[in-house]
């Protein structure tokens, strides 16, 4: 069992009268971390402690603080065992997915590091004679970021490769449920030579998560927030941060939709569908969910995709490579079933997969999805995906716009064109052609639409998010007043 503390001002430090609490392996049931449970007292000194290491490093010349960050990427990719480990233990993900997660992660702190020398303003043209007048971005101060289990070093990562780029210092707000995970991050970045306070990592149990989260949104020093995960917790966090006036950057859930015309490459749709479905269990924001297929190819891509999903082994990833690992938990994996059972009772066709043992279940194609099934409007997240038969383009697009989320999607013809003009009447932060919906890349402007969040992670997009933008201006002639 890992046994985690908190990470403030680098150092390791129980938690109030020492209290913690246990995350149990989801396929095993046994204990895989036993984690500090921080108080809203702990959850300050964390603020504190940025607040305290602000000044020093947003007063960095961008080239050091590029030097660090990229000496943090390097010693990230070291620890890949150790998150392979961790993330196993913790969540039942596959070798392959936790050795990516690290991969992604490396490569957004490198992208952060190159981002220092970006963070850039303009002159702006004045009416006023003898006046500079300038726009000047500047560190916001201490940034917050609140990240998930499904994706935790990449989206652990996200959370503060970019802000601490543009000079801030940070909060990580751990997942309760991959504690160890997160704070390994922390302890990469203390290693690093980051610099004392400026990476804090904060766990807590799960009843303790509104008090722990009010508490350091609250606190003056906190300027910015991010938050990555449910639908459901994000509108919470946005009205805290509402409530206290931090602006705050909100990626939440999604029910991506893949459409494949009718002049689509059918093997390339299949494997495209099958990576995005089932890539983790399904328990990826970006996960396809929806199969939007017309009528005139759906018989041929259904036989095909279910001879793929039936070739997808599911196992405990701690016992062998296999394709699929766990889902998070077995309230996760009940849920999945209730909605195979669900649509197969109204209508569906379970083409493939389906069976579960405990946490395992493998991958599932449920065929002639309507919306009077719960699938169809609800989020999954887990190994199934629903193919919903179409005829025409328009009808498409109707239904893939046809639900509150708007994160991602993809389009997959042989015409360009119409695909493309497809793409852009779709309702979604992003849009692949012929290309998977779960595509993540360090430099791009990565978020959603609608009930899928606001504000745009990666790249230069993101350094809007962390900085002020402020306008100075400079006198060069003697000042000439009515009065």
């Amino acid at each position: 069992m890992l046994t985690t503390k908190l990470l403030i001002n680098d150092e390791d430090i129980a938690a109030s009268e020492g209290a913690t609490y246990q995350r149990r392996n989801p396929v095993s049931g046994e204990p895989a971390t036993e984690a500090a449970a921080a108080t809203t007292s702990d959850a300050r000194k964390a603020a504190d402690a940025a607040a305290a290491a602000f000044p020093a490093w947003s007063a960095l010349g961008p080239n050091e603080r590029r030097a660090r960050l990229m000496k943090a990427a390097d010693l990230l990719q070291a620890r890949t065992k150790d998150f392979i480990t961790a993330m196993a233990n913790e969540i039942g993900a596959t070798a392959g997915w936790a050795g990516f997660n690290v991969y992604l992660a490396a490569g957004m702190l490198r992208e952060a590091a190159a981002m220092t020398t970006q963070v850039a303003g303009e002159v702006i043209p004045s009416d006023k004679p003898g006046c500079i007048a300038m726009a000047v971005r500047q560190p916001a101060g201490v940034v917050l970021g609140i990240a998930p289990w499904n994706a935790p070093v990449i989206l652990g990562v996200r959370a503060i490769a970019l802000p601490l780029a543009c000079g801030n210092t940070v909060v990580l707000k751990a997942s309760e449920i991959c504690p160890a995970t997160h704070r390994l991050i922390g302890e990469v970045m203390r290693d690093a030579g980051l610099g004392q306070g400026v990476v804090n990592v904060v766990t807590n149990a799960p009843e303790a998560a509104p008090q722990v989260v009010e508490a350091l949104i609250a606190h003056p020093a906190v300027r910015r927030v991010n938050f990555t995960g449910s639908t459901r917790v994000g509108r919470i966090i946005a009205q805290v941060a509402a409530k206290h006036l931090k602006p705050a950057l909100l990626e939440l859930g999604g029910k991506a939709p893949l459409l494949v015309l009718d002049d689509a490459d059918l093997e390339e749709a299949v494997k495209a569908a099958a990576f995005s479905a089932f890539m983790n269990q399904g328990q990826i924001c970006m996960s396809t969910e929806r199969l939007v297929v017309d009528e005139a190819v759906a018989d041929s891509f259904v036989q095909k995709l279910a001879i793929k999903a039936a070739s997808l082994k599911a196992g405990d990833p701690r016992e062998g490579d296999v394709p699929l690992g766990s889902l998070v938990g077995t309230e996760a994996a009940d849920r999945v079933e209730a909605l195979i059972k669900d649509a197969v009772a109204k209508g569906a066709k379970l083409v493939a997969g389906g069976e579960r043992t405990g946490t395992i279940m493998t991958a599932a194609v449920l065929d002639r999805v309507t919306p009077a099934m719960r699938i169809y409007n609800e989020e999954s997240f887990g190994p199934v995906v629903s193919v919903v038969r179409v005829r025409g383009d328009e009808e498409a697009i109707r239904v893939a716009n046809d639900t509150e989320y708007g994160l991602s999607a993809a389009v997959f013809s042989r015409d360009i064109p119409r695909a493309l003009k497809v793409a852009k009447r779709i309702e979604s932060g992003m849009c692949h052609i012929n290309g998977p919906t779960v595509h993540d890349e360090a430099q791009m402007p990565f978020g959603g639409v609608k009930d899928s969040g606001y504000g745009r992670f990666g790249g230069k997009a993101g350094i809007a998010e962390f900085t002020e933008l402020r306008w100075i201006t400079i006198e060069t002639e003697h000042g000439h007043y009515p009065i």
